[in-house]
């Protein structure tokens, strides 16, 4: 069980953990999983850290299929400037490795925010908290989850 897991049962939420075989040759630990899971890569979601410039993180949740727009993570998260984090910030903060970064059940809980396009799934996928290990649920569940909301990062 990881901490993703235990959250997700603790707050009786519907969800499904999904195990395949992760090749670290991968290129994309997100197109893996939606490869080997069978499902579309817009409802497999990827977990970035963001560092904002209040010098805290922050957390974006979209999908495998597309790229995070800075400028629009940080507009929603009110702030003018928003860089990817360090590697090793992200795992010291998260508590997991990179390629297994969960939105759910976080060492520190950070604000999150979770890509509109979500909405237009019954469920979806994020990382269960190691690779080759995922989550279905719901994206309200999700946002329940983190703490986080909806938005549009993509772009």
């Amino acid at each position: 069980m990881t901490p993703a897991i235990n959250t997700a049962k603790k707050a009786k939420v519907d969800y499904k953990i999904h195990e395949y075989n992760h090749d670290p040759g991968a290129d994309s630990y997100g197109l893996e999983a939606a490869e080997k899971l069978g499902a579309d890569p817009d409802q497999v979601f990827k977990t970035l850290v963001v560092s904002m410039n209040t010098k805290e993180l922050g957390v974006a949740i979209l999908p495998v299929s597309c790229q995070l727009n800075l400028k629009l993570f940080a507009r929603a998260m009110g702030i003018k400037k928003a860089v990817m984090a360090d590697k090793k910030l992200v795992e010291k903060t998260t508590g997991y490795i990179l390629g297994g970064v969960s939105p759910i059940g976080q060492k520190k809980r950070l604000p999150t925010v979770v890509n509109g396009t979500a909405k237009k799934f019954k469920t979806i996928f994020v990382s269960a908290g190691k690779r080759g290990l995922d989550i279905e649920l719901a994206p309200d569940d999700l946002v329940k989850l983190t703490n986080g909301k909806f938005d549009h990062i993509c772009g």
